[in-house]
């Protein structure tokens, strides 16, 4: 297995900006899963000059990872996207994609080999260019009403056991017992959360689908549009 991990081959994508930038410019990295149904046409389009899309990394089901484009270029992966005060995140990320048909093609948990490269490959790349572990994001943190990847059955709790991300301090005996109680009053949960680094919004519809990302993303083991005790105590010990 170790070798699946230290295991990395090249296949430059011609999709990125072709002005380097600066090591200190690399402030955050986004998971993303390819949400393809093969793993071979996820590759073909993130290298096809008609896309328009790419990443950095691709970690293949088997584990190996293929470099796209050198770390110090800007790859096309974030789009439309904001964290914060910051806009366009392609500009000061790295993209990391993983093989993984996601929620429109049979959405299924990432393997072993893949888990393993992606904290050995995060590991290295957090500490080379000192990204802070509250700028290791998903797709769908920084585009949430665009994306749901790398979605609920991301091992962020694993990446945070291995230093790597956030994850929140409440126990799950105390989760559990907070989980069906609503929220009386959802309007300090949103404006705790847009403080945190989501969107900001005031359309009810667009609220819930932030809401439902920071679920998959804290709280993966139940998704639903109502606002309870459970969220918001997870949301306080983040903040």
């Amino acid at each position: 297995m170790q070798k699946n991990v230290e295991k990395m081959s090249i296949n430059y994508s011609p999709n990125f900006n072709l002005r380097k930038r600066s090591i200190s410019k690399v402030k955050y990295i986004i998971f993303h899963y390819t949400g393809m149904k093969s793993e071979i046409g996820a590759i073909k389009r993130l290298t096809d000059k008609n896309s328009k899309v790419s990443c950095h990394y691709f970690i293949k089901t088997n584990g190996e990872i293929i470099q796209m484009v050198p770390d110090l270029y800007v790859a096309w992966h974030a789009g439309i996207s904001s964290w914060k005060k910051d806009r366009f995140l392609n500009s000061n990320s790295i993209g990391i994609e993983i093989s993984n048909p996601g929620h429109e093609h049979g959405y299924k948990n990432f393997s072993i080999s893949q888990i393993k490269s992606l904290i050995s490959l995060s590991k290295k790349l957090k500490k080379k260019y000192k990204i802070k572990k509250e700028n290791i994001l998903g797709h769908s943190d920084i585009a949430p009403l665009r994306k749901k990847d790398p979605g609920e059955k991301f091992p962020w709790r694993l990446l945070y056991k291995n230093k790597i991300c956030l994850w929140h301090n409440i126990s799950e005996k105390h989760c559990k017992k907070l989980r069906k109680i609503k929220l009386n009053d959802s309007k300090k949960f949103f404006k705790l959360l847009f403080k945190f680094g989501y969107k900001s919004s005031n359309k009810p519809y667009e609220k819930i689908n932030i809401y439902k990302n920071f679920q998959r993303r804290f709280r993966p083991q139940t998704i639903t549009s109502t606002v309870d005790q459970e969220s918001y105590a997870i949301l306080k010990s983040l903040i």
